[in-house]
């Protein structure tokens, strides 16, 4: 059976193939940076690990670029609240991501870039949208998109323009033509302060000194990094429309190449019956979870439900989790499981390849696992315990030893899951590279920073390379690269 992922511009499960065969290139929309990830910022990124974690051990290459959002209305307004200044908030925030992601074992994408690095593409791209008609000056200064001029809008969220224009959409601002057009570049305000601020004149456009709208950051990245058209775009439910919609009209406005084959996205986590968000004021952060709850306790309990699906939170709920979770370990404690390699012949493998080749269904693959524990559990056999454990690192579960778990106690601090460090990026000032250097990383944080290297070099993003390694130079860490892959070095 092939992988069959739902697409949500087809609406409709299909027959997965990458366009480049045995290389995925995927591209998610990340968090924006302006306080601490809650439980529902975690569902995301956890749906797109197990997807991409999937798809290696399916044999593919991937390319997984997940962005940050560094400027927008909410960051600057905390920074200003604050008194800091916006790379300083930012900056702080990536660190709290990283470390807070990485205790739930989500691996690290191959590149992570910054909004504010890109900026001379997002202006480039709305040049090209202004030459092309899609783009006008509203009276205010802004630049703004025309929707009723790009054919295929509504195509991703199956919305018409007249619903939209019914009051679907947000109302009319001013120096708008239409209340559906959306934002390409903000012209500053006095009252904003200076590092919110790019001067588009200086970067060879006309635009006036502002900032880049929400909506063409991602397009501008994920074309800088993946290509005018790659495999695979998600992100949360949420983001369909507008932010999604409105990336096709920019990116297929500007190139007239469909933007991406495949259109993932996964579902809310609710809280009494209610979307877990910021606004409503009725989310967990990951850190007040991981007070109470192991680590790998709160990632069973995400990935045990599909990724479409709503996730309900609740403490009853985690609880379950974690006896769930203990069954599998006392399983595993019962015999020393060796490592193995998976035989995807093996009935078990077999049927948990078949669930997750339909579409990544994970509730159908954890079930393959607590038949296959039961199976450890009547014959003791070291094999079939080393393929449970190998099983569930596809999912990123069942590597830490069974005595770890099974003794853990709340207030006791949670061990990572994996030997992954989390992505840092070297451009994100003196923080997040002595953040790297940590004796506590074991080393992992600094050979992150050299893979990501790795990644921009791929992408020809030289400019973050070299940024990457004159940050880690000005701290003694000397790279060498060779045709064999870089190393590294203390300097003497």
């Amino acid at each position: 059976m092939s992988l069959r992922i739902y697409n949500t511009l087809s609406r409709a499960v299909e027959d997965f193939s990458p366009l480049v065969p045995g290389h995925v290139r995927m591209y998610v929309c990340g968090m924006t940076i302006y306080d601490l990830c809650h439980i529902g910022h975690a569902r995301m990124m956890m749906a797109f690990d197990v997807l991409q974690r999937w798809l290696k051990a399916s044999g593919l290459q991937v390319m997984y670029v997940r962005n940050i959002t560094d400027i927008d209305d909410k960051i600057i307004r905390r920074a200003v609240e604050r008194g800091i200044t916006i790379r300083a908030l930012t900056d702080e925030m990536i660190v709290a991501m990283h470390r807070d992601i990485g205790a739930l074992g989500i691996e690290p994408p191959s590149v992570e870039p910054r909004a504010t690095e890109y900026v001379p593409q997002m202006l480039a791209m709305i040049g090209t949208l202004e030459k092309k008609g899609l783009a006008y000056r509203g009276s205010g200064g802004d630049m703004n998109y025309s929707v009723r001029k790009f054919p295929g809008y509504g195509k991703l969220s199956g919305k018409s323009l007249d619903e939209l224009r019914a009051g679907e959409r947000v109302a009319v601002l001013e120096g708008k033509e239409d209340p559906l057009d959306f934002v390409l570049w903000k012209s500053a305000k006095d009252s904003e302060p200076e590092d919110a601020k790019w001067d588009s004149a200086a970067l060879g456009h006309d635009y006036g000194k502002g900032r880049p709208g929400w909506h063409i950051e991602c397009s501008a990245m994920s074309c800088a990094t993946l290509g005018e058209t790659f495999d695979i775009h998600g992100g949360g439910a949420d983001l369909q429309f507008p932010h999604h919609e409105n990336e096709i009209a920019q990116s297929e406005g500007a190139n007239g190449k469909p933007l991406a084959r495949f259109w993932v996205h996964n579902g809310f986590v609710r809280v009494d019956n209610e979307k877990m968000s910021k606004s409503l004021g009725n989310f967990f952060t990951i850190r007040e979870v991981l007070d109470k709850y192991n680590a790998e306790t709160v990632r069973f309990f995400i990935v045990r439900a599909h990724y479409r699906s709503a996730l309900n939170y609740s403490d009853a709920h985690l609880d379950d989790a974690r006896a769930s979770l203990k069954r599998l370990y006392t399983a595993l404690q019962r015999v020393n499981p060796p490592a193995v390699a998976i035989d995807w012949a093996d009935p078990f493998a077999a049927r948990f390849k078949a669930a997750m080749d339909e579409d990544f269904g994970t509730p159908e693959a954890i079930a393959v696992l607590f038949e296959l524990a039961g199976e450890v559990n009547k014959t003791a056999s070291t094999e079939l315990a080393g393929l449970l454990k190998a099983l569930g690192g596809c999912l990123g579960l069942l590597q830490q030893s069974p005595s770890a778990f099974l003794q853990w106690q709340a207030g006791a601090g949670n061990a990572r899951l994996t030997a992954s460090a989390p992505v840092l990026t070297a451009s994100g000032g003196d923080g997040l590279i002595d953040e790297a250097i940590q004796p506590d990383t074991d080393n992992r944080g600094i050979e992150a920073l050299i893979e990501q290297r790795s990644g921009a070099k791929k992408v020809k993003n030289f400019a973050e390379a070299d940024r990457i390694r004159d940050a880690l130079l000005a701290r003694g860490i000397v790279l060498k690269d060779s045709p064999q892959g870089t190393s590294w070095e203390m300097q003497s």
